[in-house]
């Protein structure tokens, strides 16, 4: 096939087009509009291959969009592009407003477009990525999320995405564009931005500096290493099932607390624990307005249809991760000194 991904250079998306270029047959069209979160180094693996291909673009130009899918004539496309930083949507709601809801309704429309212009609306495949934090917050003993949880966002950036997800579910409805749905749960991994929780306790660990815990770090995640992530997307985009909701997971329920104290725990055996065990830097500051408590998947449903389920566990999954950052400075140090330097984000309020 010949698969449009946005948002490429981000995080997931990168470690989609990875695996697309290095396990399959498949030609990439990577469309990214070079955000602050972008970085070409997570891609460059297989920047060299004839079958990888890269446009800068805003999703939320259609005149741009529609020109690329004309050119570029894919079979699918894999959308991942959007804001996705909890902290900065309540900073700055705006910009998740435009890319996550308007460049969606756009990417949808100038899909339906094309595939009505060769007469293929029912064969272009179209995959949108989403999160488990539209379904909202859990207590402790609610069962996980599925794919007939309720909607209950309560961030800007849940309330953009569960915006996305509906419009990618009504263009099948009622245009018959075959749409598949994925929300996952928290993803880490290489390449993933500074300003996230585990690699931003990586770097801070690295230097002896406070480790900053929202709360009392009781806050619960289930977290999926993102190159099974990537796989999941793949078999979705191959073998799913037009119309359907595909939750994804890693079976792996963490406090952030216990996260951050993996993260120490991990560095200081990697480096020495000079500074006197790493675990001593954590420090509890207010927490996130709006944080919801718990997030956990159940994706048996993948797993029943597609065969998909995770292959890497959370301690081993974040020993990789780990000895990653310790070994790719070269990728994550110029991001933080000229794009993000740890400062604390979404502290604004109203009133």
């Amino acid at each position: 096939m010949r698969v449009l991904v946005t948002g490429g250079l981000g995080f997931i998306g990168s470690a989609v087009i990875r695996h697309l270029v290095a396990d399959t047959d498949h030609e990439v069209l990577n469309l990214d509009k070079h955000t602050y979160a972008a970085t070409s180094g997570s891609v460059a693996a297989v920047a060299a291959s004839d079958r990888y291909h890269h446009e800068e673009a805003d999703i939320a130009d259609g005149v741009a969009v529609a020109d690329i899918l004309a050119r570029f004539r894919p079979d699918a496309v894999v959308h991942l592009a959007a804001e996705s930083h909890v902290d900065r949507s309540i900073d700055g709601p705006g910009e998740f407003i435009r890319t996550n809801v308007v460049g969606t309704y756009e990417l949808l429309q100038a899909a339906r477009d094309h595939a009505e212009s060769r007469w293929v609306l029912d064969r272009l495949r179209f995959v949108h990525v989403s999160t488990d934090e539209v379904f909202g917050s859990l207590g402790a003993g609610d069962k996980p999320f599925d794919p007939s949880t309720p909607y209950d966002p309560r961030s800007p950036y849940s309330a953009s995405k569960a915006a996305a997800d509906h419009l990618a579910r009504a263009w099948f409805e009622t245009y018959g564009l075959p749409t598949m749905v994925t929300n996952c749960s928290n993803n880490y991994g290489p390449f993933h931005f500074p300003e996230k929780l585990i690699p931003l306790m990586i770097i801070k660990a690295l230097a002896g500096e406070p480790l900053p815990v929202y709360g009392d770090g009781s806050n619960v995640r289930d977290w999926l290493y993102v190159d099974d992530h990537a796989a999941a997307l793949v078999a979705v985009l191959e073998s799913g099932t037009p119309g359907r909701t595909y939750t994804i997971g890693g079976n792996a329920e963490r406090s952030n607390l216990e996260v951050v104290q993996a993260v120490c725990d991990l560095v200081d055996a990697a480096v020495g624990d000079e500074v006197g065990g790493r675990r001593s830097l954590i420090s509890f500051v207010e927490d996130r307005p709006g944080h919801d408590w718990r997030y956990a998947i159940d994706a048996s449903g993948i797993t029943e249809e597609l065969g998909w389920r995770p292959s890497v566990g959370f301690e081993q999954g974040l020993a990789r991760t780990v000895d990653w950052y310790l070994a790719n400075e070269w990728w994550w140090r110029p991001l933080t000194e000229l794009r993000y330097q740890g400062q604390r984000l979404g502290t604004a309020r109203v009133g």
